[in-house]
């Protein structure tokens, strides 16, 4: 390694105002770099920082650092909800897809990309680890890019290769990544999780997040043969389906017998299944989520999940009414992608109520709801008690199907406003 090993001083000398610097996504947050970032905070001023979801400390989002940073956020996680002061206003909403294309463009310049690495190998390559996503864009087109090298890093095939040389400054540590562990699913996501299962077929390709629904539709599929993955992201579920033998990619079209996906999440155990596995291919998500490629494979089934969904099939995702709360994401790259796919099956699913009991089915959505996927993309909406199938069917036809799906208690005050709404 160079001269500048655990050069702090280095790696601090690149932060400027009036700079735009792009922060490395999910787990692979670089927690060390994004500390040394805020505490500079005072010597800054007007620095735009680039993200999608991290994993780490966001401090820098915080009201009293306002004249130092200026965060655009792509997709808001929980960490942005906790401490920035207005989602909103940082807020990007973008196709995850499309992402890649402002830093390849040069409609968004990076001066500088910190990002988190393995060591080099033999070859002097480093790895991005669990998130390629946005993030080998970012490295592959800012002016400088500087590493926090971890030698807990997993060491990932596909896009996420970056030679040394590429690297004006880093820091050397040894800590494991952090991890996000699969909460015990509560009775509601159970049932969707069945009943989602219901409708994958064996030799699908399937598209899933992170969660209880995921995880409880993976359980359900042990029995399945040669199913394939294509999807943003993968967690720990995929891993005891591959181990049950389900998943072999067999039908796949693009990359036959490979798991695809953009980034990982989830426990130690996922990123022990990722080190050095060149099963899993983690891609550039401009590609992951092309429409195109996605479709190209077999009996796509992509499941997504929403806030809420009005009777005539409009989705609200990324918000609560007008408040931001995470981001457009992928979800209308592959509801699309699957829909084009032969045998596809684009899913949303939602559990029929909030924690608070109010019905996630809604005649209207919430004034300045955002719509991420409209009504004429919706093919199938599953709660706990059903599965409606949208496709094709007037308004009045649709309202029928999502009210048989909402909570027993909304269902007639939903059937009235359908009425109100449909026959004026």
């Amino acid at each position: 390694m160079s001269q500048f090993t655990n050069s702090l001083e280095k790696c601090s000398q690149y932060f400027k105002s009036d700079s735009k610097i792009f922060i490395h996504s999910g787990v692979s947050a670089p927690a060390h770099l994004i500390k040394l970032l805020v505490s500079k905070a005072d010597e800054l001023k007007n620095v735009k920082i680039y993200q999608i979801h991290t994993e780490a400390d966001c401090e820098y989002a915080s009201e009293k650092f306002k004249e130092s940073f200026y965060v655009y956020n792509f997709f808001n996680g929980a960490n942005m909800r906790k401490s920035c002061h207005n989602l909103g206003s940082h807020y990007v909403p973008i196709f995850l897809s499309e992402v890649p294309l402002l830093f390849y463009s040069k409609t968004i310049q990076l001066d500088v990309a910190i990002v988190q690495l393995s060591p080099p190998d033999a070859h002097g390559m480093c790895s991005l680890g669990p998130s390629v996503d946005i993030s080998v864009s970012a490295v592959r087109t800012a002016r400088t890019v500087i590493a926090q090298i971890n030698k807990q890093m997993p060491r990932t095939f596909g896009d996420s290769q970056i030679h040394f040389s590429q690297i004006s400054a880093y820091i050397e540590i040894d800590e494991p990544l952090p991890v996000i562990e699969s909460h015990e699913a509560s009775v509601e996501e159970k049932l969707i999780g069945k009943n989602i299962a219901s409708l994958i077929e064996d030799g699908s390709t399937l598209q899933l997040g992170i969660g209880g629904i995921p995880n409880n539709v993976l359980s359900h599929l042990t029995g399945h043969q040669h199913l394939g993955i294509h999807s943003e992201m993968f967690t720990d579920g995929v891993i005891d389906l591959h181990h049950a033998g389900s998943i072999t990619g067999k039908y796949k079209i693009k990359h036959p017998g490979k798991i695809v996906a953009s980034f990982v999440i989830g426990s130690k155990k996922v990123y022990d299944f990722i080190h050095d596995n060149p099963e899993v291919l983690l891609l550039d998500c401009s590609y992951t989520n092309d429409t195109h490629v996605i479709a190209q494979n077999p009996k796509v089934v992509a499941i997504n999940g929403a806030m809420e969904v009005d009777l005539t099939g409009q989705v609200c995702a990324d918000s609560i009414g007008s408040q931001i709360y995470s981001g457009v994401g992928g979800q209308m790259d592959f509801i699309r992608g699957a829909a084009l796919s032969k045998g596809g099956k684009p899913i949303i699913a939602l559990s029929s109520r909030t924690k608070k009991g109010l019905s996630r089915i809604v005649a209207q959505l919430k004034p300045g709801a955002g719509v991420v996927t409209t009504r004429a993309h919706v093919h199938y909406i599953v709660t706990e008690y059903g599965i409606a199938y949208l496709y094709g069917k007037s308004l009045e036809e649709r309202a029928f199907e999502l009210v048989n799906i909402a909570h027993p208690d909304d269902r007639e005050s939903l059937m009235r406003a359908s009425w109100e709404l449909l026959r004026r």
